[in-house]
């Protein structure tokens, strides 16, 4: 009887740890099998292309998931960044770089706002980035009252004076040795948040925190500097998606970044899955994105229906969040 539950214990670890993984590999064999131009390498650079954004910016919701906290203003800061960008080049003449910087300078001053308020404020999170994601929603519109913005826009009638610049245009749609540029970001940036939380003392202060802030708190660990330093980095991140965005597409949209947020947070959760994790992980919310993007992408090539997106990417949420959280194939020793 002992080793039937041991066997079985080790049948629940596998499916626990791998689970996620095995299913991807499955379905990428699947796909690759039934529609021949899957497994192109052109293909693979359209979704890693196609979910780069979207794991960039998981990221650092996947940061302030780290400090059990959660920013919902992220879709409100892709928006704002990415009309600010485009501004700041059509409107005012402003180099591409200098508009990059005012995108990674807004991301910053929008996660130190978060910060301020969960922190200082003591508005709980959820609450608190619900409300700045109206504000800086609300602030996208103003700064080009309401109007989208593109090369050829018109100020008062008039002629805007300035440009989208070809080097600004390259960070969305260039590569690097055949690689895109968004692509390449993802990685740097995948790397270095999974490097952040798992091998650096400020990784291990995070996870401190998010496990038990009480006794992160007795501890000696200043609880508010690193909640506010979790999601300084989340708007950055965020940033840095409305900046590759706004390159992309080449103009500014006006709340264009709306549909990042569901996305996003799926990306993260569904990281929690990924190994067995069952907490914020760089690796595991980068897998996530690409889950969702190579389903996406696979049964779009069967002629599945687009209006069924939300439905998958809810159904594979859900998947990933029973897998991590409702302990069916934990160990009972875990």
């Amino acid at each position: 009887m002992t080793s039937t539950l041991s066997a079985r214990d080790r049948v629940r670890d596998l499916v626990y740890r791998y689970g996620l993984l095995v299913l991807l590999v499955v379905l990428v064999v699947f796909f690759a099998a039934t529609q021949p131009s899957f497994g192109t390498w052109r293909n693979v650079l359209i979704i890693l292309q196609s979910v780069a954004i979207t794991a960039i910016v998981a990221l650092g919701v996947t940061v302030s998931l780290s400090v059990n906290g959660f920013d919902l203003s992220i879709g409100s800061t892709i928006s704002f960044v990415v009309m600010l960008t485009a501004a700041a080049q059509v409107y005012w003449s402003l180099g591409p770089w200098v508009a990059v910087l005012l995108g990674l300078l807004a991301g910053l001053g929008i996660g130190l706002v978060n910060g301020f308020l969960v922190v200082v404020a003591r508005v709980p999170d959820l609450l608190a980035t619900l409300a700045t994601m109206f504000v800086f929603a609300g602030l996208a519109l103003v700064l080009t009252s309401g109007q989208s913005v593109s090369t050829g826009s018109t100020i008062d009638g008039q002629p805007a004076p300035g440009s989208i610049s070809p080097e600004f245009l390259w960070l969305g749609r260039g590569t690097v040795l055949g690689i895109p540029i968004t692509v390449v970001v993802m990685v740097v940036l995948g790397v270095a948040v999974t490097l952040l939380l798992s091998r650096t003392r400020t990784g291990r202060l995070f996870g401190a925190i998010g496990g038990n802030p009480e006794a992160a708190r007795l501890a000696g660990v200043h609880v508010g500097r690193n909640k506010v330093l979790a999601y300084a980095i989340s708007g950055v991140l965020a940033s840095v998606g409305g900046i590759l965005l706004t390159a992309r597409l080449g103009r500014g949209d006006v709340g264009v970044g709306g549909g990042y947020l569901l996305e996003t947070v799926a990306a993260a959760l569904i990281g929690f899955a990924v190994l067995g994790a069952n907490k914020a992980n760089g690796f595991g919310t980068v897998v996530g994105a690409i889950f969702v993007g190579v389903v996406l992408n696979g049964l779009t090539m069967m002629n599945l229906p687009y209006y069924t997106q939300d439905l998958i990417k809810g159904l594979l949420l859900l998947g990933a969040l029973v897998l991590s959280f409702s302990g069916l194939f934990k160990r009972k020793d875990s």
